[in-house]
């Protein structure tokens, strides 16, 4: 039997995630919630039960017609799309019996006008593995996880450059905090979006007061912000996630004058450090932009001198082909170079 969440009934919803053995902060009814505020869609729960199998999965549902391409061209409210939460999504499954589970899912979204759907499957967890049958999966760049085992695994694993590095931020008096409260979650957003200026981000990439309001609201167990003082100044921040033994790196900003002083090295190891005391197992730093092995992956490799890199790993499925088909046409020849869905490009 397949039901579906809504938002309105997180305490449901959480009950029924935390219940699962691997599930980590994206599945979360509070991580969602933001990104609904950010304006990324209506966030959705879908929990599939039967004698054998158990699943979840959780999905951003995006109406179409809202998206300036098809303004004014297509009904609004009648076809969807569905996109994992920024960050990463796709189904959580325990059990193997999967064809019912795929048959009655399928069932729903043709049956409710949803057209697409677009997976970030959890490089730690691995989630790719097993519905390779039911969606067009993608291999994409490397990620970087550290081994949160003890403090001497998270050294060990340091390259020798790093260590020195975390050896001189240390030398040059730079602290290292964390918190929860709504002033240092203002003070994270400045300093982010001064980085974000620096990097000429996407206007996506900026997130509003509402946003970080929602973090401090409802994920008050699941998410910290660290941040690296000098000389009584914060020159860097990263939110930090975690639940079920998982650290997540979240969103993260440095002043750039200060980017000699290495302070976000430093930040990443005293956040490693405190995840070992506090039972977590792994601390995802993720990897580089768009997947690329570029400066952003070069700095969190320093991290983790393993050979063991996990994969991200994307999926794509088209429920109603008629209808993406026809979007797709209605964006005139659009060149899309992979990107799904391509009447989004």
């Amino acid at each position: 039997m397949l039901v579906q969440y809504s938002i309105a009934q997180s305490e449901q919803w959480d009950s029924i995630v935390s219940s699962f053995e691997n599930y980590d902060v994206y599945w979360l009814s509070g991580y969602v919630k933001a990104f609904q505020i950010h304006g990324d869609g209506e966030p959705l729960l879908f929990y599939y039960q039967n004698a054998e199998t158990r699943a979840i999965n959780v999905v951003m549902k995006r109406d179409v017609s809202l998206d300036p391409h098809f303004k004014d061209k297509i009904i609004p409210n009648t076809f969807f799309d569905f996109s994992s939460p920024y960050g990463y999504g796709g189904w959580l499954i325990e059990g193997y019996d999967l064809a019912q589970l795929f048959i009655e899912y399928e069932l729903w979204c043709r049956e409710n006008g949803i057209v697409s759907e677009f997976i970030r499957f959890h490089p730690v967890l691995e989630n790719h593995i097993g519905v390779a049958e039911y969606y067009d999966i993608v291999t994409l760049g490397n990620t970087v996880t550290l081994d949160l085992a003890s403090p001497e695994v998270v050294w060990a694993n340091l390259t020798s450059k790093n260590r020195n590095v975390i050896r001189k931020a240390k030398k040059n008096d730079i602290k290292i905090y964390h918190g929860h409260y709504p002033e240092i979650y203002e003070i994270f957003r400045e300093i982010y979006n001064s980085t974000m200026d620096k990097d000429n981000a996407d206007k996506y990439y900026y997130f509003g007061s509402d946003f970080y309001k929602s973090i401090l609201e409802d994920l008050p167990q699941n998410a910290q912000v660290f941040y690296a003082e000098y000389s009584g100044k914060i020159i860097a921040a990263s939110i930090i996630l975690m639940t079920n033994g998982r650290m997540n790196y979240h969103l993260s900003g440095s002043l750039k004058e200060y980017s000699t002083l290495a302070p976000t090295n430093l930040l990443l190891y005293e956040a490693a450090l405190w995840g070992c005391a506090n039972g977590c197992k792994t601390f995802y730093l993720g990897g580089g932009v768009g997947s690329k092995e570029d400066n952003l992956f070069k700095f969190k490799k320093a991290f983790y001198r393993g050979e063991n890199l996990k994969k991200f790993h994307i999926g794509k499925k088209v429920f109603d082909q008629e209808m993406y088909d026809e979007l797709v046409n209605m964006r005139d020849g659009v060149s899309a170079d992979g990107y799904f869905p391509k009447y989004r490009a």
